[in-house]
């Protein structure tokens, strides 16, 4: 087992078009774009007039595409794409995406980002009837569903199974004559439509990658949709009601890209949002202000413009590195923060700094950054996190599915202060973090997901319910 240094990780991204004749070099650069969503594996699956052709391997989409006829033998004018981080499903070439299923009678491509709640209970449902599993992902009980359902339409299948399966998912499906895109209920992922300049519709989890391949946006998928593109233009459809949105506040917090727009609130802005609050909610004396690079240099932007202190640039991150998965020891994982993580001397020597990061998992992190400033010569060391504490799991796409790995969880504010040797340790309130997000909506917790922080949970959580309330009775100490 391997853990990244900061041990949280979004599970995909996606990306589709139709109707563009270089569909998979488009599809490439998209996918290239949402990198950051995923670096197991990647994959490309191309519709040439109703033929289906697919490649895909482990590693970055550069890796997965390093030898040019790869993507040259995806032709055809539609595709999908997938980048990847196991959530649900073991890292092996089986479980990457896109998948690609074929029927005597038809065939299709699925690409998924998300992570379903009832897998247990359907899969074993589903084995049972006779279905064969050929990969451990949760993805592939979409599939099966839908050829089990014995409903006349195949639309009719789909929606079938979209209300069948529970949780959080957003699925791209090819087919030989369209592409469909849906959204679970809640809309716990993010995904957007837009449009090129030669009328080509793309869609993507994130907006980001509207502006590489030049397209413009035209409008988030919303909660308990699905969409239906095919040459006759898009065409939008329900597959339920019952929805209320409840969007991952960790897109805005960690996640997303800084130059995504989600539900019309740029992350950017988001996090400056974020930041100027938590300055408002802090109460230490300070000299400088110090983003840990990259996620959380927007929050210092924020924190330092409504304090008045300078923001300063006192940590320097080794952009050759990638995520690091290193082996679960203590040396390792602190060696691994050392890699990808240096403090100017010059910059924070004499000074008290107020280190601004956008959360704290199990503190690994934290604790050397501290260290690393006070060796720079830091007098103090007050560390503001730019989200409350992370004290419970995500079931909807995030790898923290245990209480086990969240300090938060097993320790008070002040003990966790002690164990990463910070002078001070302030957290964003919830309703701070809400405020700041700022979505336009009526919805709980303004359109948000926070159960990661208050443990309450927008939906029932299923297959996970039993595991999960034996966890809260667990104590676990750090270090």
């Amino acid at each position: 087992m391997t853990y990244e240094v900061k041990s949280l990780n979004e599970e995909c991204g996606v990306f589709g078009i139709w109707g563009h004749p270089q569909a998979a070099q488009v599809t490439y650069f998209g996918l290239h774009s949402l990198q950051h969503r995923g670096q197991e594996g990647a994959g490309i699956l191309t519709n040439d007039a109703g033929k289906l052709i697919r490649h895909r391997d482990t590693g970055l989409i550069s890796e997965v595409f390093k030898n040019p006829a790869n993507l040259e033998k995806l032709t055809g004018q539609a595709a999908i794409g997938h980048v990847r981080y196991a959530t649900a499903g073991e890292a092996s070439i089986d479980n990457i995406q896109p998948f690609h299923f074929k029927f005597y009678d038809m065939e299709f491509g699925l690409a998924h980002n998300g992570n379903l709640t009832n897998t247990k209970t359907l899969k074993k449902e589903l084995e049972h009837n006779g279905a064969i599993f050929s990969s451990s992902s949760d993805t592939e009980i979409l599939a099966h569903l839908i050829r089990c359902s014995h409903n006349p339409s195949f639309m009719g299948k789909v929606k079938e199974a979209l209300n069948t399966v529970k949780g959080g998912f957003a699925y791209l499906l090819m087919m030989e004559d369209k592409l469909i895109a849906a959204l679970d209920p809640n809309g716990f992922r993010p995904l957007s439509i837009g449009k090129m300049a030669n009328g080509a519709i793309v869609v993507s989890s994130e907006t980001c990658a509207f502006e590489v391949v030049g397209a413009e946006w035209i409008r988030d998928v919303k909660p308990g949709e699905v969409v239906i593109i095919d040459n006759s233009g898009i065409q939008y459809d329900t597959y339920t009601t019952n929805t209320q949105l409840a969007i991952c506040s960790m897109e805005y917090i960690y996640f997303a890209r800084p130059d995504s727009n989600i539900h019309g609130v740029n992350v950017h802005t988001a996090r400056k949002r974020m930041g100027a609050q938590l300055a408002r909610e802090f109460k230490h004396e300070a000299d400088i202000v110090v983003g840990v690079p990259n996620s959380s240099l927007s929050a210092a932007m924020g924190f330092a413009e409504e304090s008045g202190l300078p923001n300063e640039m006192g940590l320097i991150k080794n952009q050759y590195t990638q995520r690091t998965f290193i082996q679960p020891t203590q040396e390792l994982r602190e060696q691994g923060v050392r890699m990808k993580l240096s403090a100017v001397s010059g910059v924070v020597k004499g000074k008290r700094v107020v280190m601004i990061d956008d959360s704290i998992v199990r503190g690994t992190t934290s604790r050397r950054i501290v260290q690393l400033l006070k060796e720079a010569g830091a007098t103090e060391v007050h560390v503001a996190i730019a989200s409350p504490p992370l004290k419970y799991p995500c079931f909807y796409g995030i790898d923290i599915q245990t209480r086990r790995e969240l300090i938060a969880a097993n320790h008070s504010v002040e003990e966790t202060r002690q164990i990463i040797g910070a002078d001070s340790l302030t957290y964003l309130s919830i309703d701070g973090l809400i405020d700041s997000i700022g979505l336009e909506t009526n919805a709980p917790n303004g359109g948000l997901c926070v159960a990661y922080f208050d443990g309450k949970y927008p939906t029932p959580i299923y297959d996970y319910e039993k595991d999960y309330r034996r966890s809260l009775d667990e104590k676990v100490s750090f270090y």
